[in-house]
């Protein structure tokens, strides 16, 4: 199971647009949380403190213990605003949770063994990774912080898939329930070659050839006017 983090809250009675944004210049963070039957609740969280935990991977893919008084109640990120240019968290949505009911959760894929891969070092290629993280389904206590895949076997022009994953015990990845995304590879290792195309080439090949005509014939109309010069004379 992921790890638990705590996050002390307090009640926020106002709201609207301008109460956010006091609220954001004093470096608070707005936040609602809703689910598990109970009606939505407005929270303000300290905004220095929500940075601190964001620094940690597993924050984004663990259950959150949400502190408000005396009070704590289990709840998972499902959605975190950020600041288009500055890093500043603009708002964050929590989902309350229970013990018995399932939840539907996004969790990063590590790739293990990536640097004594064969395809990398017998065959000279490089990991490129088309998925970095997958949704999955299980119970609260299920939750993994990550999910791994080895891929130190895998050779060159080699592809692993969604289903190579090893998924823990009450775990599952819905994807997996439709067959076409069981063909979808998440990781493969190829050898990354710079390719010019035909047409830049004739592009560069032209350019060059328009530069040695005009050298040409900047020289033919200076010779020329001399010589005109010379007969005038």
């Amino acid at each position: 199971m992921a790890d638990k983090f705590d996050l002390v809250a307090e009640i926020r009675e106002d709201s609207g647009k301008g109460a956010s944004r006091r609220l954001r210049r004093e470096d608070k963070v707005p936040a609602i949380i809703y689910g598990a039957g109970r009606p939505p609740r407005a929270l303000v969280f300290d905004h220095n403190k929500v940075m601190k935990q964001l620094e940690n991977e597993s924050f984004y893919s663990s259950v959150l213990n949400i502190k408000v008084g005396k009070k704590s109640q289990a709840a998972i990120v499902k959605d975190l605003q950020r600041h288009p240019s500055l890093p500043r968290v603009m708002h964050i949505d929590l989902q309350r949770i229970v013990e018995d009911e399932v939840i539907r959760m996004n969790v990063p894929i590590h790739f293990l063994g990536e640097n004594i891969a064969v395809g990398v070092k017998e065959g000279g290629g490089k990991v490129q990774r088309m998925r970095t993280d997958v949704e999955v389904v299980c119970l609260p206590r299920d939750l993994p912080e990550y999910l791994e895949l080895d891929i130190s076997a895998l050779e060159l022009d080699g592809m692993m898939y969604l289903s190579d994953i090893v998924l823990p015990e009450g775990v599952e990845i819905p994807e997996l329930a439709h067959e076409v995304e069981q063909t979808q590879p998440i990781v493969s290792i190829h050898i990354i070659k710079e390719v010019v195309l035909e047409d830049e080439e004739e592009a560069v090949e032209g350019e060059a050839g328009e530069g040695e005509a005009r050298e040409v014939a900047e020289g033919d109309a200076a010779t020329g006017s001399g010589e005109g010069e010379s007969s005038d004379d």
